[in-house]
């Protein structure tokens, strides 16, 4: 049986006054002040990244532990729930807007900027510049003094190929689970929630590996010219998504077991799955514009 509250809600609930924006912009400041000092080697700067880090977390623990218990206290009503479905649906926007921001400088740097600098123009600058891509060929990385090493790049066999069936899969895992949860299936919904979690956790391990791999073997790094970094931007802020998305369907995951929804009442359930399915086609967008061409 759920246990969300059943009393009447208020026709709007405003919360009280809170002192956690603050806190959790303490802990971002802490936490950006910290990464400052680290690339830049200043002592102790890592440790402090990590406890803006650490504090942020906590914040956010006791944030969402307090919304939680209103929600469960039955205070969000119609009204309320229409405003988180809006609220989600301008973050994921803006999180549109952020990946749009990075594929656009990878057609940018692909489509302008690289043929730009093998025109004519450049030519006397640059004699042996050859404007192809991925730009790996000798002199290619815009970089004819030979300042940038050597690489290889990563294709999409096998690793990526995998990885974008697991994505695919645990999309279809968490679509299944959405709709046992609306017909009151809630053992069901449960087991492809762990099903989801696990697709989610088995693409980061292969990420990892593919990282690895790059660096290691392939001589690959975010210094590999306009190459690497875009590439590495790319994928690397989809596989922190993966992982923020990860850690949403876990406590979701959590709540689920705790009866916190029922087949009416889950938006906290709908919004996390919302980001799942942006994180998926941002992955095939990038599958095809990074791996493939």
């Amino acid at each position: 049986m759920s246990s969300v509250a059943r009393g009447r809600a208020p026709y709007y609930f405003v919360p009280e006054p809170s002192h956690y924006p603050i806190l959790m912009m303490v802990g971002v400041f802490i936490g950006m002040t910290g990464a400052y000092f680290w690339m830049n080697e200043v002592p102790g700067g890592k440790y402090i990244f990590w406890s803006g880090v650490a504090w942020w977390l906590a914040v956010m623990f006791m944030w969402f532990r307090k919304s939680i218990g209103e929600s469960q206290d039955g205070l969000y009503g119609n009204r309320v729930d229409i405003s988180f479905r809006w609220g989600m649906s301008w973050f994921i926007y803006s999180e549109v807007m952020f990946f749009g921001a990075f594929f656009t400088a990878l057609w940018y740097a692909r489509i302008q900027a690289v043929p730009s600098l093998g025109g004519l123009e450049n030519a006397l600058l640059w004699p042996d510049f050859k404007a192809v891509w991925p730009s790996v060929a000798a002199g290619a990385t815009a970089s004819p003094a030979g300042t940038i090493e050597p690489f290889e790049t990563v294709g999409p066999f096998w690793l990526p190929t995998i990885n974008t069936a697991l994505l695919l899969s645990s999309g279809v895992t968490l679509t299944i689970a959405h709709y046992a949860l609306q017909a009151g299936r809630r053992t069901r919904t449960i087991a492809f929630m762990w099903l989801t979690l696990i697709l989610g956790a088995t693409f980061l391990f292969f990420q990892a590996i593919e990282y690895h791999h790059a660096y290691t073997d392939l001589n690959f790094k975010m210094s590999s010219g306009i190459y690497g970094s875009t590439f590495y931007l790319l994928t690397g802020f989809h596989g922190f998504h993966v992982f923020v998305g990860t850690l949403m369907l876990f406590f979701i995951t959590m709540r689920l077991m705790k009866g916190h929804f029922d087949e009416k009442r889950h938006f906290g359930f709908e919004g996390v799955a919302w980001y799942w399915h942006f994180v998926d086609v941002v992955w095939l967008f990038l599958y095809i514009l990074v791996y493939w061409t």
